[in-house]
């Protein structure tokens, strides 16, 4: 978009939100679009395009949260995103977010986007943070060194955010006395920067400032670099090409410019604190960092997080099993007396007893939200991918393969779409294939549900234990494939470890109620209509379970299922979770009657499954093959059926063996009655 095409409607701008990774620009987003931003993908691409709106002295702001990224190179694509955002679609202001207490390298990034045409505003967050690690920041000196609005926030407080805007709607307004202090190349190369420039005038297309093109192109940019060899005619390329042989250090002096520029930034504004000072992060990371203390605080963070969602979800679960599946099939029953037998059963069996079922384990679900999104907020998230970069290198990964995957504990969907962010097509590829493996919050949810009805107290440890297993497993099937089939390729990685900070309420509110409502939409659709199927199925042709269809393709599993102790219902309930891994509980919920006569689904279980049965039932449902999104999902991003087909076997095969290995095991150690 053009900039006569992108001019103000009435009294409403654009703002597009940029910063780097942990430094808190989801919660200026969330504090300033509340329950009015809107989630989506950016267009032809999977990454999480976030907008709202923020309504301030009679403008309407619309927030775009630009992806987070440390540079605005096209080395992922969540850079060639931002940076394109900014190019092309001209937005009134660009706010970038940095962490005050990591300015110096939250300041590349500024020195980035001040080379790009939107004029910029700085929130400088965290300076509480940044207090007490003994740093002083003067906000009016940079302010002045920067010559841009610099507005002081701690966001987890809401300040400074309302200041924010009221800078944000100055600058766009009035640009006049917007004067930035840009980072110039360094001076040993500042003749060749202009000789480039010269080469290319006239070829570099709109809306692209010719100045940044001849910067990318000594900065080696592979993108902007095809997009000029296109334009330009062979001769012309060739001089262009030469200058740049000749010069291929140009990168260190286009570094070496900005790191002078965050010199003396940093220099005229910033305190820093006195030598040999230990501060709070300091303290804290000396175990939970710890290659060894580390592993076992991460492992009681997991074991928290499930002791306390069982602790408080179970009774409310229960409350809603009572009043919700079991009073609601009985009223339907009550109101409907008289009615057609297939009507009956199919609002209070199928839909009741199915989706409603599903519906039951919503607190268990906002619970492990919640402890989660509080664990990331404060900054431990970074300390479990740090801590768990060693077992990643077993597989030939590394901890930055552990933040897609730990996506996958929310949905395997963004886990395997973030994949994304892993260097090399080897490791992007082995990322993607053992993703699936990571226990979502629907098998864990389902996990929430079964283990007290099977396991009674003991249900915590055992769902530890699974937990675990999957985990193994992922580790196992990890090794194998990067040894035998993706040969060894080992790349480095050097992780940011965020300052601890006080979570955000707000943050974490909006991300619960955001993935809840998420989850009752499936629940309302998908699940609702496999319900009706898996009970049509169980009634039809003739109205008996025992001779129905769903019976008869159970009793094809039946043989698979004696190596496990699982009879056909059991299997039927595997084979359902395909659809949604919610289906489990609302397929055991149909098959056996849960709702029916004031039947719950404890009750209908209850006895129904040996212990060793129920734990190769639980072992193979927390290892089967993912939901049928995340399997498209997986097509998608390998592009290769051959790849998905071979995910999908390799699950079932990885599933079925733990789930028979379990079972026989238990009942050598006398644990099958």
């Amino acid at each position: 978009m053009n900039e006569s095409a992108n001019q103000r409607i009435g009294n409403q701008i654009t703002v597009a939100l940029a910063g780097q990774p942990n430094v808190g620009k989801s919660t200026v987003f969330n504090l300033l679009t509340g329950l009015s931003q809107h989630v989506g993908n950016w267009p032809g691409k999977t990454i999480e395009q976030k907008s709202g709106t923020y309504h301030h002295h009679g403008t309407t702001a619309h927030i775009v949260d630009l992806p987070g990224t440390y540079s605005l190179t096209a080395n992922s694509l969540e850079e060639r995103i931002a940076r394109d955002y900014i190019i092309r679609e001209r937005p009134d202001v660009v706010v970038a977010i940095v962490d005050a207490a990591a300015l110096e390298r939250n300041l590349y990034l500024v020195a980035e986007l001040l080379s790009l045409p939107a004029p910029l505003v700085l929130g400088l967050n965290m300076v509480d943070v940044a207090e007490r690690q003994g740093m002083h920041i003067e906000p009016h000196v940079l302010q002045a060194a920067l010559g841009l609005p610099v507005v002081p926030m701690v966001a987890t407080k809401n300040q400074g955010v309302w200041e924010l805007m009221e800078a944000v709607d100055r600058v766009s307004h009035d640009t006049a006395d917007y004067t930035p202090s840009r980072p110039e190349i360094r001076a040993d190369h500042q003749a060749v920067l202009a000789h480039i420039q010269q080469l290319i005038a006239g070829a570099v297309p709109d809306p692209y400032p010719e100045d940044w093109v001849a910067l990318k192109l000594l900065e080696g940019d592979e993108e902007i670099t095809s997009m000029i060899q296109e334009r330009l005619d062979e001769a012309r390329w060739q001089e262009v090409h030469t200058v740049l042989m000749q010069h291929e250090d140009a990168i260190l002096a286009v570094a070496g410019g900005r790191y002078e520029w965050i010199g003396r930034m940093v220099r005229a504004a910033v305190v820093r604190p006195r030598m040999g000072q230990v501060t709070l992060t300091d303290r804290v990371d000396r175990y939970a960092a710890h290659p060894v203390w580390g592993l076992f605080i991460l492992l009681g963070m997991l074991g928290l997080v499930f002791w306390l969602t069982y602790a408080v979800g179970a009774p409310l679960q229960e409350l809603l099993d009572t009043y919700l599946v079991q009073a609601g099939a009985e009223w339907v029953r009550a109101a409907l007396n008289g009615a057609p037998a297939w009507l009956v059963g199919l609002l209070a069996d199928g839909v009741i007893g199915g989706a409603g079922m599903v519906i039951t384990f919503l607190p268990i679900l906002v619970i492990f939200f919640a402890a989660l999104g509080l664990l990331e907020d404060v900054g431990y998230m970074a300390r479990a991918a740090y801590v768990m970069d060693r077992f990643m290198h077993l597989m030939g990964l590394h901890g930055k393969s552990f933040l897609p995957l730990f996506l996958g504990f929310g949905c395997n969907v963004p886990a395997v779409m973030g994949a994304r962010v892993v260097e090399g097509q080897k490791a992007r590829l082995l990322t993607i294939l053992v993703a699936p493996l990571v226990p979502c919050t629907a098998r864990m949810a389902v996990l929430a549900v079964l283990a007290p009805i099977f396991f009674g107290p003991h249900a915590a440890l055992v769902s530890w234990g699974l937990v675990g297993l999957s985990l193994v497993m992922l580790a196992i099937v990890g090794i194998a494939l990067h040894e035998l089939m993706l040969g060894g390729e080992h790349v480095a990685f050097i992780m940011e470890l965020p300052l601890y900070h006080l979570p955000n309420a707000r943050t974490i509110g909006l991300a619960v109620w955001q993935r809840s409502v998420a989850f009752l939409k499936k629940a309302g659709s998908i699940i609702l209509v496999v319900s009706v199927v898996v009970w049509a199925l169980s009634v039809l042709p003739g109205g008996d379970i025992e001779s129905s269809y769903l019976a008869a393709i159970g009793r094809l599993l039946a043989p698979l299922g004696s190596l496990m102790g699982l009879g056909w219902r059991m299997m039927v309930a595997l084979l359902t979770s395909f659809v949604a891994k919610e289906n489990t509980i609302a397929t055991l919920g149909v098959l056996y009657s849960a709702g029916e006569e004031g039947t719950r689904l404890a009750d209908a279980l209850s006895g129904a499954l040996s212990p060793a049965a129920a734990l190769a039932f639980l072992a193979v449902q927390m290892l089967f093959i993912p939901c049928v999104a995340t399997v498209a999902t997986v097509r998608q991003e390998t592009g290769s059926w051959r790849w998905t087909a071979f995910s999908v076997a390799l699950l079932l095969v990885v599933s079925f063996a733990a789930g028979i290995v379990v079972y026989q095991g238990a009942m050598l150690v006398g644990w099958g009655v």
